[in-house]
C-alpha cells in the first residue's frame, strides 16, 4: 500500500494520470531508493528532502487519510484510497499460513501496510530508509495515533489525525532503517514480504530482486506492486529493468524482467493494476496505477 518524488518526470509512465497541474509527480509510497548511490551529494539532498515535514504529512494523509478529508469533489475517485491497506489485504489474501508466521514490509513509509499485516501475521518487520518515517511508525506503534497536516492552499491547512485500529495488535511490530539493495543478512525467513512501490527507485533493481529468494521460506508469498516509471535521476539507464528496447530492438517492460529473474524460484499466481490517489493541496492531486504481481516460492 511501498514500500510508493519531488522532481519526477510528469510523464507519469502510460499507467499514470496526472490530475492538477504542474503537479510534483511520483510521491511514492516506498523510501527505500537510496542502495549505493555513488554521488554523495544527491544522496544528501534527496534524504534530506524526505526527512521534511512536509514529505511526511503527505505520506501520513496517502496512508491513513479519510475519504472525508481527502476528497472534497464528488468526480474524484475514492476506490483510489487506502493503497498500502489494499495492497496488504492482497497479502494476506494469497497467505496460505505458511510458517514462520512472520511478514516483511520493505519500504515501508509510514506503516500502514505494516500494519494491516499484523492482523493475521505474529510479526511484522518494516523496513524503511527514511527516519523521519521510521519515527512516525513508532509513534504509531506506542500511541495508536499520530498528528499530521494537509495543505488546502498555500500556508492554509487541516488537521488530521493518523489512527491505528484498535483491533490491531501493535506489539506485534518492528521497524527500522534500513537499505533495500543493503539489508541486513540476519533477518531471517518469512512467509509473506511486500514491495510496493519501491522497484523503479533502486539504483539496482536486479541486485534487490536477487535477495529476495533468501528472504521468502518455501511456499511463501511475494508481492511486488510498481508503476514502472524508470528514471535516470534513480536508476542509471544501464540498470533499468523496462522501459527500453533491447539489442535485438526488442521492447523490454519491467513485467517481463520480473518474470525472467524471479521465474527460477517463484511461481507468478496473479496480476492485476491497482489504482491509487495521492493528496497534494484541495486541488492538486495525483491519480496513478500500479502493476501487482503475486509470487508463491517454490520449494526448491
Amino acid at each position: 500500500m511501498s514500500k510508493l518524488i519531488a522532481s519526477m518526470d510528469s510523464e507519469y509512465f502510460k499507467y499514470a494520470l496526472i490530475a492538477g497541474a504542474g503537479l510534483t509527480a511520483g510521491l511514492m509510497l516506498s523510501r527505500l531508493s537510496c542502495c549505493n548511490l555513488a554521488n554523495n551529494a544527491k544522496n544528501k539532498n534527496e534524504t534530506d528532502y524526505y526527512e521534511s515535514r512536509k514529505l511526511l504529512d503527505e505520506y501520513l494523509a496517502m496512508h491513513f487519510g479519510k475519504e472525508l478529508d481527502l476528497l472534497q469533489y464528488d468526480f474524484f475517485p475514492a476506490e483510489a484510497l487506502e493503497f498500502p491497506q489494499r495492497c496488504a489485504m492482497q497479502c494476506i489474501k494469497y497467505y496460505k499460513g505458511t510458517k514462520p508466521c512472520r511478514a516483511l514490509d520493505i519500504g515501508c513509509a509510514v506503516g500502514a501496510s505494516s500494519f494491516e499485516l499484523a492482523r493475521i501475521f505474529d510479526e511484522v518487520v518494516g523496513i524503511d530508509y527514511s527516519q523521519s518515517f521510521i519515527n512516525a511508525c513508532n509513534v504509531l506503534k506506542e500511541n495508536g495515533r499520530m498528528d499530521y497536516d494537509i495543505i488546502t492552499e498555500g500556508a492554509l491547512t487541516k488537521s488530521c489525525v493518523a489512527e491505528i485500529p484498535t483491533e490491531i495488535d501493535r506489539t506485534r511490530l518492528h521497524f527500522q532503517c534500513g537499505d533495500a539493495c543493503n539489508l541486513p543478512t540476519n533477518l531471517g525467513q518469512f512467509s509473506c514480504v511486500l514491495a510496493a512501490n519501491l522497484i523503479c527507485r533502486l539504483p539496482d533493481t536486479r541486485a534487490f530482486l536477487y535477495r529476495l529468494p533468501s528472504l521468502v521460506a518455501a511456499e511463501g508469498i511475494l508481492v511486488i506492486t510498481s508503476p514502472y516509471t524508470w528514471l535516470e535521476q534513480f536508476t542509471p539507464k544501464d540498470k533499468w529493468i523496462g522501459g527500453y528496447v533491447d539489442k535485438d530492438g526488442q521492447p523490454v517492460t519491467g513485467f517481463d524482467t520480473l518474470k525472467s529473474i524471479l521465474g527460477s524460484h517463484f511461481e507468478l499466481l496473479h496480476d492485476e493494476n491497482m489504482q491509487f490517489f495521492i493528496r497534494e493541496t484541495a486541488h492538486k492531486n495525483q491519480w496513478s496505477v500500479a502493476h501487482c504481481t503475486i509470487w508463491k516460492r517454490k520449494k526448491n
